[in-house]
């Protein structure tokens, strides 16, 4: 099917594309220069002097790939945690805790979902319609691991819904060879469901979102408003014992910020919607120390509910697309103005502007449009991925990270604060910033040393030690996770 007059011509740098395939094997990244750490703390405003608190040890050879993932993951976990480390001395008035990043945990961590074992089973990750396409001119990613985006995706391309998986998977293969990717994309996203074209970086910087992007810094932690300092009393082994922490994330990306925030005390209470059921396996790698609830803001008595728990609560923290939550009177200026002092994470996958800025999105998405996948695509041009969800698992840890210095900040100046993330911006800080990664390596790191069992309501569980520590913080989770949404509303 020929795509609608007037649309550009095939890129250069798209796999695929008029130079029968990519340009980035060798060369797409011109900068890489950033020590990506203190790039991060500087960010969120942190004191200089306290990095010389970190200290870097374990395995080298981890998260092999051809942009540095490897400095993306240390830097990230080491960001999460010296502000653990630094909420620790401001709340008990004692010098700032060593900092230590094991590399070894942190790419163990990177990958937990793929470690994590309930009662001896693993979780299949990715639906077999969430993949790369071929189409006529290039390459299309799609994700389905949702039942609602995967039944918009069969209704958008005409498919046989009542077909079995490996037969749909061959129809929209024959239907999309013959279809121009970007067409595909904005008939999916019509239709509510997830596609993107995949880019090269320089096709993705002329691109309007892209432009928007590289025009934001790699995240946004500003104080809102004036409110009263809460002074909380030491918790020196974990700093955010006392915060309560209204979870509203999905997936990966802001369920990993709320784990961490339960690894070091905080009341992590994920609320999430009836209509939007979420994956159990998706739940356990992310839920520990946690608790998980189901309500109806449409319905009165799960909306006074909600409310009472906001009345109380220190740090919202929002994983849905800009603007979904606004009908409920939950968008960040709203939530702060209601409840002065309290502390707004904002998480999106493209940022809250530019022409996405309301779309939906996903790790494996934006790395597709970003150019990640033209970079790290093979010799034949098929376009590849990161050797984890890096944007996912690395922009959960900074977003905990902005939510610990907000405590910080709180603790000692009082105020309210909106810390704002999105994928984008940490793939951009990826393929344009960050220094290159030491050697060559191969992933060949064995990750016993950083896994551990347990039994909880689940079951018996093996998963991925927590890589953010500082002396004399928590080893562990607190608790394994239970089912998703059979919690009470209520906090501890």
């Amino acid at each position: 099917m020929a795509g609608p007059p007037g649309r550009r011509p095939r890129h250069p740098d798209r796999p695929g594309g008029a130079s029968g395939g990519t340009e980035c094997h060798t060369g797409c990244v011109l900068k890489r220069s950033i020590d990506g750490t203190a790039h991060a703390w500087a960010a969120l405003g942190g004191d200089p002097a306290h990095l010389a608190a970190i200290g870097y040890q374990g395995p080298d050879d981890v998260l092999p790939a051809r942009l540095p993932v490897r400095e993306l993951a240390r830097s990230t976990v080491a960001v999460a945690s010296l502000a653990a480390a630094e909420l620790a001395a401001t709340r008990g008035g004692g010098p700032l805790p060593a900092v230590r990043v094991d590399e070894g945990a942190v790419a163990t961590a990177f990958v937990s979902e793929r470690h994590l074992r309930v009662d001896g089973r693993g979780a299949s990750t990715f639906a077999p319609l969430s993949r790369f396409w071929r189409t006529a001119d290039g390459w299309l990613r799609t994700h389905a691991n949702y039942p609602h985006h995967r039944a918009r995706l069969i209704a958008a391309l005409g498919l046989d819904a009542d077909a079995a998986d490996e037969r749909l998977v061959e129809q929209a293969a024959a239907e999309l060879a013959g279809r121009e990717s970007e067409e595909v994309q904005e008939t999916v996203y019509a239709a509510g469901g997830l596609a993107v074209a995949v880019r090269g970086p320089r096709n993705w910087a002329e691109h309007p979102q892209g432009a928007a992007v590289a025009g934001h810094p790699l995240l946004a932690l500003d104080r809102t408003g004036d409110a009263p300092a809460r002074t909380l009393p030491p918790a020196p082994a974990r700093p955010a014992e006392g915060l309560r922490v209204l979870d509203l994330t999905r997936v990966i990306a802001g369920p990993v910020a709320t784990r961490t925030l339960a690894l070091l005390g905080a009341d992590v209470l994920r609320v999430d919607s009836p209509r939007l059921p979420e994956s159990q396996a998706a739940h356990s790698d992310t839920g520990f120390g946690k608790r998980s609830t189901v309500l109806d803001l449409g319905a009165p008595a799960d909306r006074a509910a909600f409310e009472e728990l906001l009345a109380t609560a220190d740090i919202v923290v929002t994983g849905y697309r800009p603007g979904a939550l606004d009908r409920h009177g939950l968008a960040p200026e709203a939530l702060i103005e209601r409840r002065p002092g309290l502390i707004v994470a904002q998480l999106s996958a493209w940022g809250p502007y530019g022409p996405w800025g309301q779309r939906r999105g996903f790790d494996s998405l934006v790395q597709a449009a970003s150019g990640i996948a033209a970079i790290e695509a093979d010799r034949d041009g098929h376009p590849g991925a990161l050797p984890a969800q890096a944007l996912d698992h690395g922009t959960g840890y900074l977003l905990a990270a902005a939510v610990l210095r907000a405590a910080a900040l709180r603790q000692a100046t009082g105020g309210s604060y909106l810390a704002r993330l999105a994928l984008a911006q940490t793939a951009s800080w990826l393929i344009n910033d960050l220094k290159p990664d030491a050697g060559e390596p191969t992933g060949t790191y064995e990750p016993t040393p950083w896994l551990t069992e347990g039994d909880g309501p689940l079951g018996h569980v093996r998963y991925a030690l927590p890589p953010v520590s500082f002396d004399g913080g928590p080893r562990d989770f607190p608790s394994l996770p239970g089912l998703w949404g059979t919690d009470k509303p209520a906090w501890r």
